[in-house]
């Protein structure tokens, strides 16, 4: 099994602070919008739900907040101190920490219950962030920027200039790379100073999380939970796509956005991967 299959199998969800396409140099934005300006061919299907999840136990350990701009420095300072937080994306809900801080890792391990020979993607603010990460020069020029941010993960080759740590996903050269169409982790992801580990927010092999009601069990392990209300992709997470080889692709999980997905990549003339390459 090569290491792309690997990711596609196990990846569930599948940064100071820097500008945000889209996002006003005041900063004062509604942290819920998706702002993505989809490209050839992605619709705007995408409504963020505001109505929030009818949680049926009280928030006795005061650990819930509205995913919104007054929360957002202090998920940042949460992240910073290497502690876990539960957030909304353009897919799923996802737990997220620093990508650089073992201890932080490891502790989302252990929620979810998941064997650490199953890989973590990163989550980014901007596009313009990838490349501390992963190698993204071989890509046409554009391509990136016309699948991100969206409900796609680009699965790329860390490259000797990635500043991960080597105990991130360690054996794999690859890495899973999130810009979520979400202005609320865009945010605390840029303003982190790092990429943060993403991977959704449930116990390993149950239901993803589409309402905050659906992890409940699990909030006492978050330093945080914010409720972004009900998320209206449905449960299929990201399209994986791995972009590893030149002029290539290769659809590791269809996820919500393959058709429009491919669309993109065949505009900017990859072909898909066959099993002769």
């Amino acid at each position: 099994m090569n290491i792309s299959t690997r990711i596609a199998d196990k990846l569930p969800l599948l940064s100071s602070r820097v500008p945000l396409i889209g996002v006003p140099k005041s900063g004062i934005v509604p942290l819920l919008q998706f702002n993505k300006r989809f490209k050839f061919g992605f619709p705007k299907k995408m409504a963020w739900s505001l109505e929030k999840c009818e949680v049926s136990v009280e928030d006795k350990f005061g650990l819930v907040r509205p995913a919104t701009e007054a929360y957002s420095e202090e998920a940042i300072e949460a992240l910073k101190a290497r502690k876990v937080i539960a957030v909304p994306t353009d897919t799923l809900y996802g737990f997220a920490c620093d990508a650089c801080s073992v201890e932080a890792v490891n502790r989302i391990y252990e929620i979810k219950g998941r064997k650490h020979t199953s890989p973590l993607a990163i989550c980014v603010g901007d596009v313009s962030d990838i490349g501390r990460f992963a190698a993204m020069d071989h890509l046409p020029h554009g391509l990136l920027d016309s699948l991100l941010p969206g409900p796609v993960t680009v699965v790329l080759r860390r490259g000797e200039s990635s500043i991960l740590e080597k105990s991130l996903n360690p054996g794999l050269e690859t890495i899973g790379v999130r810009v979520p169409d979400c202005n609320f982790i865009r945010v605390i992801a840029g303003g982190s100073g790092s990429a943060l580990a993403l991977t959704s927010a449930n116990l390993s092999g149950q239901p993803s999380s589409v309402c905050i009601k659906d992890f409940e069990n699990l909030w006492e392990h978050c330093a945080y939970v914010y409720d972004g209300g009900v998320l209206p992709s449905g449960r299929a997470g990201s399209t994986v796509v791995d972009l590893t080889k030149l002029g290539e692709y290769k659809i590791l999980r269809p996820g919500s956005a393959m058709e429009e997905t491919v669309a993109i990549l065949e505009k900017h003339s990859l072909l898909e991967e066959t099993g002769a390459s």
